[in-house]
């Protein structure tokens, strides 16, 4: 079994629940959710995170807002929505329950 293979998986499988903590505080243009990913080293590339965004805006979790930018073409800002809230504070406690289950387990 490939090691970076289990990494990759594990990584991908907590893109929604980082995607919305990141938007919890503030509306991100995509390029700015990728920065902020890349700066905790979990690594996106655009392939990946437009149609994630797409799953989560078509879920109600997220909506977005164009605007105009200074530099190029127009911007679009996401937000999360109050029912992607709601979705996040779930995928917090679902997370606090398996951090708490691996390091038992881990003991």
């Amino acid at each position: 079994m490939n090691v970076e293979n289990a990494k990759s998986q594990m990584r991908k499988g907590i893109l929604e629940f980082c995607i919305l903590a990141l938007l919890k505080n503030t509306d991100m243009y995509a390029s700015d959710i990728i920065n902020e990913l890349k700066k905790v080293k979990l690594i996106v590339v655009e392939g990946t995170l437009y149609p994630l965004l797409t799953r989560l805006k078509n879920a109600g979790l997220l909506t977005y807002r164009w605007e105009e930018s200074t530099q190029g073409p127009p911007r679009k800002y996401y937000k999360i929505t109050d029912e992607g809230n709601n979705f996040l504070v779930e995928l917090n406690a679902t997370w606090e329950e398996l951090v708490e289950t691996i390091n038992e387990i881990k003991k």
